[in-house]
């Protein structure tokens, strides 16, 4: 199998599912924004995710994907000490509106109080991860027929 290159930017601007791993171990699945060379994904004291990064700042996380179809295996394996961060609704909102649309009507209820709330009230954070260390790999291969 041979690593082909790829646009790692065009690749993380798609609305795709990442993996979040943290000390513990512990992984989850998380939506993420990939902005200024950072990946952030929105948290805040209600998660576990933000307790584990206030007691050890060391992450990976990997955004790949996989379709047998067409042979298309692509990932980006990124690792680092995330910082908890200030949330801003604009962020916010361009990191919603890649998942979910750009129309707030439709969506879930559980989604627009971020834009809308105080986020210092409510706690919203961002956990921001600018990588020590990014891997994108292309691993795609020819389907036989």
């Amino acid at each position: 199998m041979t690593s082909h290159a790829f646009d790692v930017d065009a690749f993380l601007r798609q609305p795709l599912t990442a993996r979040l791993a943290t000390n513990g171990p512990t992984v989850r699945p998380v939506w993420f924004l990939w902005e200024d060379r950072a990946f952030w994904v929105l948290t805040g004291p209600w998660a576990r995710l933000f307790d584990r990064v206030t007691a050890d700042p060391r992450v990976a996380l990997v955004v790949d994907e996989c379709d047998p179809a067409t042979g298309l295996v692509r990932q980006v394996i990124a690792r680092g000490r995330a910082e908890l961060v200030p949330f801003d609704v604009p962020r916010g909102r361009r990191k919603l509106v890649r998942y979910l649309g750009a129309d707030e009507e439709r969506w879930d209820e559980r989604f627009v109080h971020y834009l809308h709330d105080d986020p210092a009230e409510r706690g919203t954070m961002w956990l921001r991860l600018a990588p020590d260390s990014l891997v994108a790999t292309d691993l795609s291969y020819t389907v036989a027929g």
